[in-house]
Order: C-alpha cells, then sequence, then structure tokens
C-alpha cells in the first residue's frame, strides 16, 4: 500500500494527513498527538474511526492542521482520518457512514451584520 493523502474541514479548520501502514503513531503539526491535543476527550475524537473499525495499531498518520481552534482541528482531522479508512478499505464505509464520521459538518460561524451587536443580537431598546 502506497501513502494515502485525505483532506477534512470542520469549520474554518483543514486538516491535510499522509497514512502509511505502521505501528499506531498519529503525528500533528511534527508533534505527537498527546502533546497537541493535551485533552483526553479530544484524543478520543481523533481516534474514533480507528476504534469503530478495528485498525487501532496499524497506520501510521502524519497530519498537518491549520487554522480554527482546538476542537474544530481534532473534528476536521477525525473526518479526514475516517475518509482514510474508508479509501484503503471501502468495506468500512457502512460503519462509518452510520456514525457519521463520513458527513462534512457544514455549521459555521454566522457574519456580524451592521447595526447589531453581533450576528443577531440587536443593542437593548430604550423607550425614554
Amino acid at each position: 500500500m502506497e501513502v494515502i493523502n485525505t483532506i477534512g474541514r470542520r469549520k474554518t479548520s483543514v486538516a491535510r494527513i499522509y497514512v502509511t501502514p505502521g505501528k499506531g503513531e498519529i503525528t500533528v503539526n511534527d508533534r505527537a498527538l498527546d502533546e497537541y491535543f493535551p485533552s483526553d476527550i479530544l484524543q478520543t475524537i481523533v481516534k474514533q474511526p480507528f476504534a469503530l473499525v478495528d485498525e487501532n495499531d496499524n497506520y501510521d498518520v502524519k497530519a498537518i492542521l491549520d487554522g480554527g481552534g482546538i476542537a474544530g482541528q481534532a473534528e476536521a482531522l477525525r473526518l479526514a482520518i475516517a475518509r482514510a479508512l474508508n479509501e484503503i478499505n471501502p468495506e468500512h464505509r457502512p460503519a462509518l457512514k452510520k456514525e457519521g464520521f463520513l458527513t462534512r459538518d457544514p455549521r459555521m460561524v454566522e457574519r456580524k451584520k451592521y447595526g447589531r451587536r453581533k450576528a443577531r443580537r440587536r443593542f437593548q431598546f430604550s423607550k425614554r
């Protein structure tokens, strides 16, 4: 198997990954996964696709993350990993699709409008 290259996006985060056969090491921006994502919850989010298809220690992942915050980056990385697993073995598709790991979350931050305090919040109305 050659190197599999996929991309994942969430909010303004972009994850580009390179998957190779290996021992299960995940490197993010030239740092270890537990160093880049110190939170156990975010580490679990990233590893969910591997745990679902029982491929935990079979592939090494080298990821380049850009933009957004850490939660958006973790979910972008999850989408990229799920797409790579689907490309490696198409039999994983039904399980990944059922859990929603192959669906790009389209929700984005709504822009602020003029004459408003935030996107929808108005300034306080004063009658007198």
